[in-house]
């Protein structure tokens, strides 16, 4: 008999881990999966007798009770459970990825000092996770906004089928539209040497979301309630992917475990750092649990 699987979020009582905590919720009800709160703690001063780490583990123990009590109370997921851990926050995430339908957690994002603390544990979630992890950015989680905006899909030559997926999937299930969004690095200019004719740019980008067609298709036909836009722009991808999350209701991008085990290539790390929205990072590999 298959294990069902439950949707992780990490938690610490701060603000950033109670927006966290209301997109697990959201999704947890959407999926109709069990919840999973996990909080980290650790000693921080070397040696110590378990008399003196048992404070700490107290206090460890009221901010995971209360994230507990918080979604009990303003939820309908019957099926709840808490997960304390004594060691590192981004490892304990790691761990139960490989259990998970999808990892969430918040993202301070306010600088290179908070960004150092959550962001740190956010990245090494992101970079490692055996499943999709959602970074929660900018103004916080659905339905906050009154009419919210589209799933993003950033659609490159590298990106997963997982990626496309996932982003169909969170559309249906949110009954959003999908826009996938494609860079064109413009051509570079340099007055006064020999250059090839520019080609035309509209000829670029039709070609462009010929190709975005082709190999949107088949989620297409598998998802025919969702809205689904193919849009190529003229800027680099970093540039694209930032300005489409200023309307967007959640980002998704594909992060390449070939090209990139072990972190998260630049412009993933970007999105999950700067983005105006919050960021689902999804593994090619999501289907293997190891």
């Amino acid at each position: 008999m298959t294990e069902q699987q439950t949707v992780v979020v990490g938690y610490d009582g701060s603000h950033f881990a109670m927006q966290a905590l209301d997109w697990a919720m959201d999704e947890c009800e959407l999926r109709e999966l069990p919840l999973t709160i996990t909080h980290a703690w650790r000693w921080p001063y070397g040696e110590a007798p378990e008399e003196a780490k048992l404070h700490l583990r107290k206090a460890a123990e009221h901010v995971l009770g209360h994230g507990a009590d918080c979604a009990r109370a303003s939820s309908s997921v019957r099926d709840i459970v808490t997960d304390l851990y004594e060691g590192s926050p981004a490892d304990r995430l790691v761990q139960l990825s490989s259990g998970a339908a999808l990892v969430v957690v918040g993202s301070r994002g306010l600088g290179a000092l908070a960004r150092s603390v959550m962001g740190s544990v956010a990245g090494y979630a992101a970079a490692d996770s055996h499943a999709p992890v959602i970074i929660v950015r900018g103004a916080g989680p659905l339905p906050a906004a009154a009419e919210p905006g589209p799933v993003v899909l950033g659609l490159g030559p590298d990106t997963p089928d997982e990626a496309l997926d996932f982003a169909f999937g969170e559309a249906a299930l949110r009954r959003l539209p999908l826009m996938a969004v494609h860079a064109i690095r413009p051509p570079a200019l340099a007055w006064g040497v020999p250059m090839a004719p520019i080609p035309d740019l509209d000829t670029v980008t039709g070609a462009a979301r010929d190709r975005m067609d082709e190999r949107l298709a088949r989620w297409r036909d598998r998802y025919p309630e969702v809205p689904a836009e193919a849009r190529a722009v003229l800027a680099t991808a970093k540039e694209a992917l930032r300005a489409a999350s200023a309307e967007a209701s959640l980002l998704v991008v594909g992060a390449d475990r070939a090209r990139h085990r072990g972190h998260l290539g630049t412009v993933v790390r970007a999105m999950t750092e700067h983005a105006a929205c919050p960021v689902a990072v999804v593994p090619a590999d999501t289907g293997a649990r190891e």
